[in-house]
């Protein structure tokens, strides 16, 4: 009678789960024996030993770590995971110390528990330790796990039947078979491109920022252009390497292509501005703006907006697409000269030329204020109550704000006037009460 040979891919999966399930069951049959047995107790025994080595000598350690002030951050860190991990450190260098003297007085197959345990826990070890270069908490857990569990299959030699079933798990999209199998590879190849296009990018764009012969606004589109290259790159090598058609993005380039056309007006509008206020260096990091009622420095160029820190430690986020089609005041875009004014007035009865040379001595003895280019005061016009002149000074650090220039100048022509008698009038007026019956008291003249 002819066995019938499963040909679907439940009966592939059911025939995989059944075949693991024999193993499985073999491998627990063969813990009954005597010295399989004593391994099992002889690897508990190492994991007790291992916890009271790290409560005994956790402790020191934290203990010797707080007095480490003076030591490189990256060593600091090092040290943290190590004291985290102390049990498991612990444990794999007993585990792999008794398997190897095991090996030499006894036969190799009364210590092979013990060599697949410290296996599977230098391989947990080795994981957790390389994992920390990954920032992002949910990134680093799901690859952790991820890791543990196939190391584990290694060791235990079940990879063959793990990728079968993994395998068998697919559904048909038209001409493309989509398994679980393709899809983890995908995951893993994916994400390895892309930490490695990572590290270049980051380890590249410092050091095109230590570069001092690249303009700030430059050095921005360098870096940009290398992130889009680096991570585009990694993102088609590792659809071609795992067999995904490339051919069928067209179709997908053109739906891009419409929603971009009405969705995203404003977010590639803000791109392509961004890249143009790199090309034309209008503005770059360190610049001091005025935008509206918004004064401040640059704080960083975005792909979409630009980031611009005021006086009072806030953050606005301008969207690139404003700074092209808005007026900007860039004080420091050619030079970091920049002009101040401010307006004042004094009594007629006092003398204009006296009134300038004391206005200009006081400018000149702000700190800020420049003796290059000295300030200078003129009359510009007759008012109601005062003469009213221009005191115009220059200085070289917008950055370092320019209100607070303004009212220390102020101060100064005030210390000033009030030694010099010089009075600053202000406006009077007479109010009279209607009815008032001292007004109907006083005789009339004609």
């Amino acid at each position: 009678m002819a066995t019938e040979i499963p040909t679907g891919p439940a009966e592939q999966a059911r025939e995989i789960a059944l075949s693991l399930w024999a193993q499985g069951h073999g491998f627990l049959a063969t813990l009954l024996r005597p010295w399989n047995a004593y391994q099992l107790g002889i690897v508990l025994i190492l994991i007790l030993v291992a916890i009271v080595l790290r409560m005994v000598l956790g402790p020191r350690l934290h203990d010797w770590m707080r007095t480490r002030e003076g030591w490189p951050k990256w060593q600091m860190r090092l040290l943290v995971m190590v004291h985290r991990r102390l049990r498991l450190i612990f444990f794999v260098g007993l585990s792999w110390i008794t398997f190897w003297i095991m090996q030499e007085v006894t036969w190799p197959s009364r210590s092979y528990l013990i060599g697949i345990a410290a296996s599977l826990a230098t391989a947990w070890l080795v994981i957790a330790f390389v994992t920390r270069l990954i920032t992002n908490g949910f990134v680093r857990g799901l690859v952790r796990y991820a890791g543990w569990t196939w190391a584990t299959l290694i060791i235990l030699g079940l990879t063959d039947e793990a990728q079968s079933l993994m395998d068998s798990l697919a559904v048909n999209l038209g001409e493309t078979r989509l398994s679980v199998w393709l899809i983890a590879q995908a995951v893993v190849i994916l994400a390895a491109l892309l930490f490695a296009a990572r590290l270049v990018s980051t380890t590249t764009a410092s050091r095109i920022r230590q570069n001092e012969q690249i303009s700030p606004s430059m050095q921005v589109l360098a870096v940009k252009l290398l992130q889009v290259l680096l991570y585009g790159a990694a993102f088609f090598i590792g659809l071609r390497t795992v067999g995904v058609d490339l051919t069928g993005l067209a179709f997908l380039s053109g739906a891009i292509g419409v929603g971009l056309g009405f969705g995203l007006q404003k977010v590639v509008s803000n791109l392509v501005s961004g890249v143009i206020i790199l090309l034309d260096k209008s503005i770059k990091p360190g610049d001091v703006i005025s935008l509206g009622e918004t004064f401040g420095w640059i704080n960083a160029l975005g792909a979409r907006y630009v980031s611009v820190v005021t006086r009072d430690g806030k953050e606005y986020l301008i969207p690139n697409e404003d700074l092209i089609t808005s007026q900007v005041v860039n004080w420091s875009h050619s030079n970091e000269f920049v002009r101040l004014d401010i307006y004042f007035g004094t009594a007629y009865g006092d003398d204009p030329h006296k009134v300038r040379k004391i206005a200009i001595a006081a400018a000149a003895s702000v700190p800020r204020v420049l003796s290059m280019k000295a300030p200078v005061c003129h009359i510009v016009g007759f008012g109601d109550s005062s003469v009213d002149y221009i005191l115009r000074f220059w200085i070289r650090d917008p950055i370092e704000g320019l209100t607070n220039i303004r009212g220390n100048v102020y101060l100064a022509l005030w210390d000033a006037f009030h030694e010099d008698g010089i009075s600053i009038p202000f406006p009077q007026r007479e109010v009279r009460m209607l009815n008032d019956p001292e007004d109907s008291a006083r005789p009339t003249r004609f």
